[in-house]
């Protein structure tokens, strides 16, 4: 079976391919020449993986997986959310989005937050999702130089780093994402062979 992961980041899929069986194939957007950028308009995080997922699905006809996500910081009634890219602006500038929240959190001692992941997997037209949620806090400040988006700002509950003080070997164990990620590939385990 081939499945369209709805990327172009060719190190994304490997990652993927290198966890499920081999009788699964994972395809990227320029393997299956989509350039365009795919729609994401819904007002959640669960809609907009539907909605690129369902996408590949119906322009190319190709079973598909696509992922989101956000953070949710609950004094921010779940601010950014499915805005977490855009949060300051069209840039799409992670420093902007991390001033922004370290503005908006200043005196608030309520600093609960959480990273969520969704992975959208159609199959013939079905669609299955898969979630991964970490919880942790918001930092007063920056803390660290890895990782990528709100990761200097994120610390995961349990934990003395940030996530971008953390390795990626060691994040990946923890992530959101590896969370979603381990559920899709336990479920493609379990798919009958074609």
């Amino acid at each position: 079976m081939k499945l369209v992961f709805a990327t172009a980041n060719q190190n994304k899929a490997n990652e993927i391919q290198s966890l499920i069986p081999p009788s699964i194939e994972v395809l990227t957007l320029n393997d299956i020449h989509c350039s365009e950028e795919i729609p994401e308009t819904q007002a959640n995080i669960e809609g907009n993986a539907s909605q690129k997922a369902f996408y590949v699905y119906n322009k190319y006809q190709h079973n598909c997986f696509a992922d989101d996500t956000g953070l949710e910081v609950d004094a921010l009634d779940g601010r950014p959310g499915v805005f977490s890219a855009r949060y300051a602006g069209e840039s799409k500038s992670a420093e902007d989005n991390m001033s922004k929240i370290l503005l908006e959190m200043k005196g608030i001692t309520n600093r609960k937050a959480r990273f969520k992941t969704i992975i959208s997997l159609v199959i013939n037209g079905e669609e299955k999702q898969f979630e991964g949620v970490v919880s942790g806090v918001i930092l007063s400040q920056r803390q660290g130089e890895k990782g990528f988006g709100y990761d200097p700002i994120f610390l995961p509950d349990g934990f003395t780093m940030s996530f971008a003080e953390m390795d990626s070997s060691q994040k990946n164990k923890i992530s959101h994402r590896a969370i979603a990620v381990n559920k899709l590939v336990e479920y493609l385990k379990n798919l009958p062979e074609k």
